[in-house]
């Protein structure tokens, strides 16, 4: 008798971790074409109009970097908690404390030179976008308290807390009843590359990716985060500090979270503003598991995903809601965590032996 078992593999082998990323989003694509026929529409005219909105014009590029900057930060944030299995979903708070807090500075302390504004800014930002995660990441080191669900609801309270004062005490006066601040003074505004919004928060980014890297692979302190990740038992087994390293690995997740805060409201809105954030990060957690968690591949989907933003804003004009981009945000992450049990298992035949 015979019989279909799962078996672990000894190794993921590496050409799946390349197929199933690709064959994820090719899959999505096909979803999303199946729901774009069956509401009316024609889905390779729809795509073409999405690429056509990316790539056919200077501003169609130059909107996709900018919408792939604040993905980069918070994707390579929960990707460095991600490979310390810290479920860390709270980088859409964490995204909101950084914009609080640059905002603070920017509204605070107008008169700042730039030289001193843009750093103040910066360290605000990453500050409370790093205490931010920690508040979850005491109790997960201290009594092992389920991260997932401690910083998905503090997702909520940032996010009310800058509705309170955009709609309360930092309101601007003159700003037609609008929930937002008043505007930054030319001191608070990132530097932009002439004739767009890219803005400096592109290099944070690029650096960031660098210097995560760098540290993942070629540090003792990356070396332990990346031990703990894979076994935890071993890692406490070899004297590896995992308490500490919760704490240590959280506040920085936050802080690059927090980061991408900073840099969108000193780079695009000027401003602090209800629904700052369209949901990046949310779609961070998507980005990081699709590019395996490597800071490197982080970049290049983050620009893939700024384009699906970008080419869902430009096919609006032919009636298709922007949600479109959202449900194929969704299937994509579906396949890649399908995609996952390939990846680490494979189907065996496996005879059964029948004693007469």
């Amino acid at each position: 008798m015979t019989r279909i078992v799962w078996e672990k593999r000894l190794s993921p082998s590496p050409w799946m971790t390349v197929l199933i990323p690709v064959s994820s989003i090719i899959l999505a694509l096909v979803l999303g074409a199946f729901f774009l026929f069956m509401t009316g529409f024609d889905p390779l005219k729809v795509y073409g109009e999405m690429l056509k909105g990316v790539i056919g014009s200077k501003y169609g590029v130059s909107e996709t970097v900018v919408k792939a900057i604040p993905l980069m930060l918070t994707s390579l944030g929960v990707s460095v908690a991600f490979r310390m299995l810290l479920w860390n979903i709270g980088a859409e708070g964490q995204f909101y404390m950084g914009a609080l807090g640059a905002s603070w500075i920017a509204l605070s302390f107008p008169y700042l030179p730039p030289y001193i504004m843009l750093p103040a800014m910066f360290v605000m930002g990453c500050l409370l976008g790093g205490l931010w995660a920690l508040l979850p990441a005491i109790p997960r080191a201290k009594w092992g308290v389920n991260e997932v669900i401690t910083t998905l609801m503090l997702n909520y309270v940032a996010i009310l807390w800058v509705d309170y004062l955009v709609y309360g005490p930092w309101k601007d006066p003159q700003g037609f009843n609008f929930p937002l601040t008043a505007p930054f003074s030319k001191s608070a505004t990132l530097p932009t590359l002439v004739g767009t919004r890219v803005h400096l928060g592109l290099v944070f980014a690029l650096i960031a990716a660098i210097i995560l890297t760098i540290i993942l692979w070629r540090t003792r302190w990356g070396y332990e985060i990346r031990i703990t990740g894979e076994s935890p038992r071993a890692a406490r087994y070899a004297g590896i500090k995992i308490e500490r390293n919760i704490l240590l690995v959280m506040f920085l997740s936050g802080a690059l979270a927090g980061l991408a805060g900073m840099s969108e409201v000193a780079g695009i809105t000027h401003r602090l503003q209800h629904g700052i954030s369209p949901g990046y990060g949310y779609t961070a957690i998507i980005i990081a598991w699709l590019a395996k968690l490597h800071p490197v591949t982080i970049i290049l989907v983050s620009f893939l995903f700024g384009g699906l933003i970008v080419g869902g804003y430009s096919v609006q004009k032919m009636g298709v809601p922007a949600a479109t981009v959202s449900m194929l945000q969704g299937a994509i992450l579906f396949f890649v965590l399908g995609g996952e049990i390939l990846t680490r298992y494979r189907l065996r035949w496996k005879r059964k032996e029948v004693t007469p």
